[in-house]
């Protein structure tokens, strides 16, 4: 059995968690904003 993720899925789940860290901890925005944003740009790249 293989597990495959696409994009969006990876995206998804990369979304999920920064609105998760947001909610728990709204201080660190600015940083799991700007890590969001590189996440979703590698992840642009390499797929």
């Amino acid at each position: 059995m293989s597990i495959t993720l696409n994009f969006g899925d990876l995206s998804a789940i990369v979304s999920l968690v920064a609105g998760v860290a947001i909610l728990l901890v709204p201080r660190l925005l600015n940083y799991i904003v700007a890590g969001y944003l590189i996440v979703i740009g590698i992840l642009g790249l390499v797929s």
